[in-house]
């Protein structure tokens, strides 16, 4: 299985401690070797970096932990190839327009008879059944939401739906987001930690690392991280419901639907 990673945040925040301790598992402290990627919404613009090579051995994953780019929301992946070819085209996240926005996707797990999801006006560029379902969960949305709702709260009611029909095809658990709202929907291991004043010392699992979040935080901030399993070991995360779909905005839940 794939990990997933993501961040909410409501200033711009860096991700390099968490990634650190992430790259790890990309064929280092775990078998997901095919390829990584990740993606930084900030000031109105998305940056990306995928490469189908595995992270704990990648230049461009070391550049990441290095060159602390500032976001609100960033999600990120390591794959370990099921379906589909390892190669860039299959490698997460992926990028798709609606509404006059880029949407990032990322997804862990598999499914059964995805190709039997029709879709209309979108395509899938690889091969994977990850980027069939994200063609498919964006069409049916564009499709019940020609123009862009006033609010989130349709939109997420909808995604929590459409995502339960896919948990029923197999394991889908995603990070999504249009640049101002994530959503994370658990089927089976997500987890989540909210940092916010007073902030303490964190210690990575995956490397020997550790910062104090006090020497980098104001008492205002408040970020947010989502990953398939907690990255540290000296805090308590909290483990999402099979079925569940949390919204988050500027760090904080804004919704929250059950299964």
């Amino acid at each position: 299985m794939c990990e997933l990673l993501g961040m909410s945040a409501n200033v711009p925040t860096d991700i390099c401690f968490s990634f650190s301790g992430f790259l790890h598992r990309g064929g280092g402290t775990g078998p997901h070797r095919d390829g990584w990627g990740i993606a930084f919404y900030e000031q109105g613009g998305y940056r990306e970096f995928r490469d189908p090579h595995p992270s704990v051995d990648s230049p461009i994953a070391r550049l990441i932990c290095d060159y602390p780019i500032k976001s609100n929301v960033v999600i990120s992946h390591i794959r370990q190839a099921n379906v589909g070819g390892v190669r860039l085209a299959n490698t997460h996240p992926f990028t798709r327009e609606m509404w006059g926005r880029l949407w990032c996707y990322a997804h862990n797990g598999q499914l059964d008879g995805w190709q039997e999801l029709a879709l209309d006006v979108y395509t899938p560029v690889g091969s994977t059944d990850s980027e069939h379902a994200f063609c498919w969960l964006l069409g049916e949305l564009r499709r019940a939401f020609p123009t862009p709702p006033a609010s989130f709260g349709p939109v997420a009611a909808l995604l929590h739906t459409l995502c339960e029909r896919l948990r029923g095809l197999g394991v889908f658990n995603l990070l999504l987001s249009d640049g101002e709202s994530l959503y994370s929907y658990c089927s089976t291991k997500l987890a989540h930690i909210t940092r916010r004043a007073p902030f303490g010392e964190a210690e990575l699992s995956d490397a020997e690392m550790t910062v104090n979040f006090s020497e980098h935080t104001t008492a205002n901030d408040v970020v947010s991280v989502i990953a398939t399993a907690p990255l540290t070991h000296n805090e308590v995360w909290t483990t999402m419901l099979p079925g569940e779909l949390l919204v988050w905005r500027e760090g904080s839940i804004k919704a929250r639907y059950a299964p």
